[in-house]
């Protein structure tokens, strides 16, 4: 199944071996079963355990670079623009590496942790108590979103994954240009084209709950392709992107309810 991260493109997440295996010779059958089963550690294979572990170090590292971000952004608020910079192609090298780097998935979630800091800055500074509004958010889509995921409730399927491609180049496609009629001054509201009041109701509402449903659909694809990897029995490295993919899921997820927790926030 495809899935809307491309953090997960490798073939790894999505296709089995098919080379075949030599034919071993009796003594060497006799000789393997006398031995004690390899845990997937030592077969070098990715397992949940050390997908769970990298994904907790990324967060970490991303955690430090945030509060790097929001101390600097105190007196050097432009620092958002080289951090921003620096993720996108941070993001852009982990997505078409052929294989995962830890030194480069670290390095993504302390650049992405200044970029995230510095824009809380920026809404603390607006809204006041946004923040852990914001953070306990996240945290409960997050916490929500796993628990249906492993309780088998909810799963990613082919239908699903299409609308949610098609939803999210609208959005990309929407939030371009937004960002365009900002800049050029065409629109001076809050949020740009966000602000625009249909029936009294900003639509930056409807369309922020929107892409909080669908970035919670992304983290269903993001588990859903580690499963698959640990299924089809992915070399351990793999484990990095997925701790990687979904590092870039949580962000997203984050910003968007930042931004949508402000329509409700009466501001400074």
């Amino acid at each position: 199944m495809a899935n809307g991260n491309p953090a997960f493109r490798s073939p790894a997440f999505s296709e089995r071996g098919t080379a075949a295996p030599p034919i071993p010779t009796p003594e060497q059958l006799a000789h393997q079963y006398d031995l004690p089963s390899a845990t997937p550690v030592e077969t070098d294979r990715m397992t949940y355990e050390d997908t769970a572990v990298k994904t907790v170090v990324s967060f970490a590292v991303l955690l430090v670079g945030a509060v790097v971000g929001y101390v600097v952004a105190d007196f050097a608020p432009i620092i958002v623009i080289p951090a921003a910079i620096a993720g996108l192609v941070l993001a852009l090298v982990n997505i078409f590496k052929k294989r995962p780097s830890a030194p480069l998935v670290l390095a993504y979630s302390a650049v992405q942790g200044i970029v995230v800091g510095a824009i809380s800055n920026a809404y603390a500074g607006w809204y006041d108590g946004i923040i852990p509004v914001a953070v306990f958010g996240t945290l409960a889509v997050v916490g929500v979103t796993l628990a249906l995921f492993a309780s088998g409730k909810i799963r990613a399927s082919a239908r699903a994954t299409k609308i949610f491609l098609v939803a999210m180049i609208g959005y990309m496609a929407f939030s371009l240009v937004n960002v365009v009629l900002m800049l050029t001054g065409v629109t001076s509201a809050y949020g740009g084209l966000r602000g625009v009041e249909i029936a009294g109701i900003p639509l930056g509402i409807p369309l922020g709950i929107l892409v909080v449903i669908m970035a919670a659909y992304s983290l269903v694809l993001d588990f859903d392709s580690i499963q698959q990897g640990v299924r089809n029995g992915a070399p351990r490295v793999y484990a990095w992107a997925g701790a990687f993919g979904i590092v870039v899921t949580v962000v997203w997820l984050y910003l968007e309810i930042l931004r949508l927790v402000s329509y409700f926030m009466p501001r400074n």
